[in-house]
């Protein structure tokens, strides 16, 4: 036992902090009024997108590029432009070489709102007390004015980037729609091998890993497949008066049941484990202990994540989140049919197929059909030992310099998953430093962000355009 003891706190002790490359951080002057009123403008753009699309507003969503050709003359100077698909928009900044291009992603449309719920108007951006208010202010139109404000920046001043530049920016990234995808397969058939993508993802927090006092710079280097499964149950329906033993919402709450109290099993992809290894080593003494020594307390982890629920759970194993139930129509008639809806979300290294395999074997109910609806597999994992991944990391030093910089696994979606057809350099990162209460705003009511977030995302991408 003491000799256990000792091997355990040798390896905690040895578990220091990689050292840090230290970076120069050289002064850069930029309109930092325009950066805002353009956001402000791209705002007022009300881009909200629909799975029904009769619903949008299409004048809205071409006052946005609209806007970009006004505002941004030197990006239309310097690039061709393309609409491609139903919603996206395509700029190619020509560089010295187009043998290993870059892509800038991000999306303008943004989820609807109820006004009603909000303190302000949803639409009219306004600076209130430091702060932008409106939707889209977080998700992501900060990171499309972002984009533009950096690249014309340098156009402005003459510069030609070494290696060529792709703005691709999608309108309906909300609804899952396929104008992302139709520009990743447009690269596909002109041959353009990116050395680097960055899209939205994850951005500067604190307090996300236990014992660490820094802020941490997340950036996803994989995230998570995704898929809806429908339950269905079937029977002769009849009175409510005279019901069977079983009904079809009984059988499916029980089978809800089961698989709530038998989450999937831990799994330690690769990008959790790089997490862990960034993290864990700037945390203090007791955590360091469990995270270097995982081989004997990852069932004590796996434990709290059950428990806890939440961010660290999503990163350890396949999650399910059910969603969705409809039984009868009336309140006493038992239904002929009766389904359910639950989310997957499918942790790199595992695979659709296998986790609709894992559900049925805990549920053990042949009454039950499976279907599995909109279906799309975990991304590609990126490198982080390249050109491309050093640049991004080098620029969110100089701009966020308390930061500890580390890969991590995004567990929600954007169009950047697309990518992995193309590149295993697909990174997802937001430059914005955002609180606990700034987070859950994200497709919530009065969103908004502080106008040093929208300066400091400006500064971010101006750095960053100069090493692509």
């Amino acid at each position: 036992m003491i000799t256990l003891l000792l091997i355990l706190i040798i390896r905690a002790l040895k578990f220091k902090p990689h050292e840090e490359k230290q970076v120069t951080i050289e002064k850069i002057d930029f309109d930092k009024d325009k950066a805002v009123k353009d956001f402000q403008d791209i705002i007022r753009c009300k881009t909200v997108s629909y799975r029904d699309t009769s619903r949008e507003d299409d004048a809205e969503f071409e006052k946005i590029e609209k806007l970009i050709k006004e505002r941004f003359p030197n990006i239309i100077k310097n690039s061709t432009f393309e609409r491609v698909g139903r919603r996206g928009l395509l700029y190619r900044i020509k560089g010295k070489s187009s043998a290993n291009p870059s892509v800038l992603m991000s999306h303008f449309d943004v989820v609807p709102v109820n006004e009603d719920l909000w303190s302000h108007d949803a639409f009219d951006a306004e600076i209130r007390e430091g702060e932008v208010w409106g939707r889209g202010t977080l998700d992501t139109k900060i990171t499309l004015n972002g984009a533009l404000q950096g690249v014309e920046h340098h156009l402005k001043n003459g510069f030609v980037p070494k290696d060529d530049i792709y703005l691709a920016f999608s309108g309906e990234e909300e609804t899952s729609g396929t104008s992302a995808l139709d520009i990743v397969d447009l690269f596909i058939e002109r041959g353009v091998d990116p050395k680097f993508v960055l899209d939205e993802g994850g951005a500067v927090v604190s307090g996300v890993f236990p014992g660490v006092s820094r802020p941490c710079a997340a950036v996803g280097i994989a995230e998570k497949g995704m898929f809806n499964l429908k339950y269905s149950v079937k029977s002769t329906g009849g009175h409510a008066s005279t019901p069977p033993p079983e009904t079809p919402i009984g059988i499916l709450s029980n089978a809800c049941a089961k698989i709530e109290k038998n989450p999937l099993p831990l799994f330690l992809s690769k990008p959790t484990q790089k997490t862990f290894d960034t993290m864990a080593r700037h945390s203090n003494f007791a955590y360091r202990l469990i995270f270097a020594n995982l081989w004997l307390f990852k069932g004590i982890i796996d434990k709290i994540a059950k428990k806890t629920g939440g961010q660290m759970n999503a990163m350890l194993r396949t999650t399910v989140a059910f969603t969705q139930m409809e039984g009868s129509k009336a309140m006493n008639v038992l239904p002929p049919e009766a389904y359910m809806l639950s989310n997957q979300r499918v942790i790199p290294g595992s695979s659709i197929a296998e986790t609709v395999e894992q559900i049925k074997e805990i549920v053990n109910d042949d009454r039950i059909e499976y279907e599995v609806i909109a279906p799309s597999e975990p991304s590609r994992v990126s490198k982080t030992d390249c050109e491309g991944y050093q640049a991004l990391t080098e620029t969110i030093s100089q701009v966020y310099t308390d930061a500890i910089v580390a890969p991590y696994l995004m567990t929600a979606c954007s169009d950047s998953r697309h990518y992995s057809k193309l590149s295993d350099k697909v990174y997802r990162f937001s430059p914005m430093q955002l609180t606990s209460d700034e987070l859950k705003a994200i497709h919530g009511n009065d969103e908004k962000i502080s106008v040093e977030n929208v300066v400091k995302c400006a500064e971010f991408y101006i750095r960053l355009v100069e090493k692509l």
